[in-house]
C-alpha cells in the first residue's frame, strides 16, 4: 500500500491531527495506534497557548512527518507570514495551507488561497491546500504549483462524513495523476472507508479520534478502516445494480456439484 506524496514515500495512508487530545501522553498512544506517518500541528494554536509546541518533542520522537498548518488564518499575508515561522520552528518545508473564508462553515476562501499558494511555492514550499470540492479552484491550485490538494469532505470538526462524494468523484476522475487527501468532516471509520474506496490516497482527520471516548482504540479503527477501503479499491468494488442479479448459475436441470 505504499504510495508517494510530495517525494516523500509513505505505507500508512493515515494523516492525524494532534489537537484537542485529553494529555500528550493519549496523543502519543494514538499516534502509535493510527499507524500514521503524517501528522499536522498548527503553530497558531500553539503560540496562543504561551509559546513554542511542547508536544513538539514528543511528535520528533514518534519519527512521523511533521505537516504544520495555518489554521485560523484569514488572509494570504497572514498564512505566509505563519508558513515562514512554522518553516524556521518544525525544520520543515511542507505546509498545510488553510485561509478561512468563512467564520461558520470554516470554508476555504479560494482567492486568497490561491494567493498565498503561488507565494509559498515560490519560497520553496511544498503546499497541501485545504480547499474545497470545486474542481476549477483545485485545478488553479496545481497550476499554481501545488503538487497535491486537500479538498474537504465537510466542514472541519463537523463528523457530517462526505457531503458531496459526487463532486471528490469528478475530483478524481479529472485529476487522476495528482495525490488527493480527503480533510475535514470525517465522523467515523465508514467516512474514511467511503473516501477511499472513491480511490483518495489519504485521509487526514483529528477530531473523530481526540474527542472519542477512548481515542487510542478510535484511532486503531480508522487505521483498519483506511487500510481496508484502499484495499477494497484496489480490487474493484462490485457495480450497484437496480434489479437482483442472480448469484447462482441456472441451466434449467437440475445439478450436483
Amino acid at each position: 500500500m505504499a504510495f508517494q506524496i510530495a517525494g516523500v514515500e509513505l505505507e500508512s495512508r493515515f494523516f492525524l491531527g494532534t489537537a484537542r487530545y485529553p494529555s500528550p501522553a493519549v496523543l502519543e498512544q494514538a499516534i502509535a495506534a493510527s499507524g500514521a506517518q503524517v501528522v499536522t500541528v498548527g503553530l497558531r494554536r500553539q503560540l496562543a497557548a504561551g509559546g513554542t509546541p511542547n508536544d513538539l518533542q514528543l511528535i520528533r520522537d514518534s519519527g512521523v512527518h511533521v505537516l504544520p498548518n495555518t489554521a485560523g488564518c484569514h488572509t494570504a499575508r497572514e498564512a505566509v507570514n505563519i508558513a515562514r515561522m512554522a518553516r524556521e520552528l518544525y525544520e520543515t518545508n511542507w505546509i498545510k495551507l488553510e485561509v478561512i473564508g468563512d467564520e461558520y462553515t470554516l470554508q476555504p476562501d479560494p482567492f486568497e488561497l490561491l494567493a498565498a499558494a503561488k507565494e509559498l511555492v515560490k519560497d520553496g514550499f511544498e503546499v497541501f491546500p485545504y480547499c474545497t470540492d470545486d474542481l476549477v479552484a483545485c485545478q488553479r491550485l496545481l497550476d499554481a504549483g501545488c503538487r497535491v490538494l486537500m479538498p474537504w469532505g465537510a466542514p472541519i470538526g463537523s463528523g457530517q462524513g462526505l457531503l458531496n462524494p459526487t463532486a471528490l468523484r469528478t475530483l478524481r476522475a479529472r485529476l487522476p495523476g495528482v495525490p488527493l487527501v480527503v480533510d475535514a468532516g470525517i465522523g467515523s471509520p465508514k467516512d474514511a472507508v467511503q473516501a477511499m474506496e472513491l480511490g483518495y490516497d489519504a485521509v487526514l482527520l483529528n477530531s473523530a479520534v481526540a474527542l472519542a471516548d477512548d481515542p487510542v482504540t478510535m484511532a486503531r479503527a480508522f487505521r483498519l478502516a483506511i487500510e481496508s477501503g484502499r484495499l477494497a479499491y484496489e480490487a474493484g468494488v462490485m457495480a450497484k445494480q437496480e434489479m437482483a442479479v442472480p448469484t447462482t448459475p441456472v441451466t434449467g436441470r437440475p445439478f450436483v456439484l
